[in-house]
């Protein structure tokens, strides 16, 4: 800040020595305003609003009207140099107290003292400018943040909204086979994902994929996923393209799809497609926690196969598996979250509780998230997602 454009103001009672400062003040380049005494320096100050204040600790029109007490109220916007005939200890801690930035003793023999004073406190007056304007901005920032954060929030409430209106309806019977499903979203946008649909009259095609991470790009690949599989089905109902009913292909083709998206997510996947009237299901694991539990006839059993995960690998290596089910049964699939809230150490006594719970089959979600005490969980620490596949119960 150049002296030309820094104003100070000098109330002293003594017509010597305040002539004597703005003297010197003048020559040094700054502008002054000067007072004999508080009432008309504070009218000068609100009038002029100087950038330091110079001022006599004994300024006053009568004993009972000290400066100090008057000016503490603006020495939180001005720099205050304190001059005073004594170098009494308190008066120099008092006038610290309050906010002096520098403390001179008169006379003022070397008039360079105060030019110095004034140096040191016009740095502190830029450095308090600053640190106000620094204050300002952070608030005005943590105002623009809390509202972007309000928009965001908005935006993943809807996009959870539109995410669940992807999937399909629950309960959803298709020929002897009752489909349901349900997901226990730990975020708004949820990386766990259900699909179930027929194909043709005789099929019907599921899967279910648990997305690395959460939020929009999460989110994002399971929009691609849904995307593919009603594609292929397209495919099949209208070009004979029978990929749909190979859950192999569908995988690698979903491999294909995230992989070459380039947004560093990976996902596992277990897909299956059911005859609906053999009773035949082909399924393939890729990397899929927990494995699909079947219970039928009150035994409960992992089934086999696994794979690697998609989307990890450009040529990752899949299995697919063929069973018969049984005509009554229950076929239960997880997403990994369901292994975060179950109290056991390590994942097989995480798998145990799992088979021992199922080993009465569970018809409905509802049913499954009691016998689980899923509703018992305030807040989830990751998202969940089960489907169930039933035939048979009444």
């Amino acid at each position: 800040m150049a002296a030309s454009q820094t104003s100070l103001l000098v109330i002293e009672g003594d017509d010597t020595t305040r002539e004597d400062i703005v003297n010197y003040l003048n020559n040094q380049g700054y502008q002054t305003f000067q007072s004999a005494n508080i009432v008309d320096g504070l009218a000068l100050y609100h009038q002029y609003h100087p950038h330091v204040i110079v001022c006599d600790i004994k300024a006053s029109n009568n004993e009972n009207d000290h400066l100090l007490s008057q000016i503490t109220d603006l020495v939180h916007e001005t720099a205050l140099i304190v001059i005073s005939s004594t170098n009494e200890v308190h008066e120099i801690v008092e006038a610290l107290r309050v906010g002096a930035t520098d403390y001179l003793i008169k006379p003022i023999v070397d008039m360079d003292i105060l030019g110095y004073a004034v140096s040191r406190s016009l740095d502190f007056f830029k450095l308090g400018y600053q640190n106000e304007l620094y204050r300002r901005e952070l608030e005005q920032k943590n105002i623009e943040l809390k509202n972007n954060l309000a928009v965001l929030e908005h935006d993943q409430m809807a996009g959870r909204q539109v995410q669940f209106k992807m999937l399909p309806t629950s309960p959803l019977q298709m020929g002897d086979y009752q489909f349901s499903h349900r997901i226990f979203a730990s975020l708004y946008l949820s990386g766990d994902f259900v699909e179930y649909f027929t194909v043709g009259k005789d099929h019907s095609v599921f899967f279910i994929a648990d997305v690395s991470g959460h939020g929009a790009s999460s989110a994002f690949v399971t929009v691609l996923l849904k995307n593919l599989f009603a594609r292929k089905r397209s495919d099949y109902t209208h070009k004979g393209d029978e990929a749909i009913l190979s859950p192999l292909t569908m995988l690698r083709l979903a491999n294909d799809m995230v992989f070459d998206t380039g947004i560093g997510k990976h996902l596992t996947m277990c897909v299956g497609a059911l005859h609906l009237v053999s009773g035949e299901l082909r399924y393939s694991n890729a990397g899929h926690l927990p494995q699909p539990i079947l219970t039928a006839g009150g035994n409960s059993q992992f089934l086999p196969g696994e794979g690697m995960p998609v989307g990890l690998f450009e040529q990752p290596e899949f299995n697919e598996e063929v069973i018969a089910l049984p005509q009554e049964f229950v076929l239960s699939l997880f997403s990994d979250g369901i292994l975060e809230i179950i109290a056991k150490d390590g994942l097989r006594a995480q798998e145990a509780f799992l088979l021992e719970r199922l080993q009465t089959a569970q018809l409905t979600v509802e049913a499954l998230a009691e016998s689980l005490d899923l509703q018992q969980v305030i807040e989830f620490p990751d998202d969940i997602a089960a489907l169930l596949i039933s035939k048979g119960y009444h």
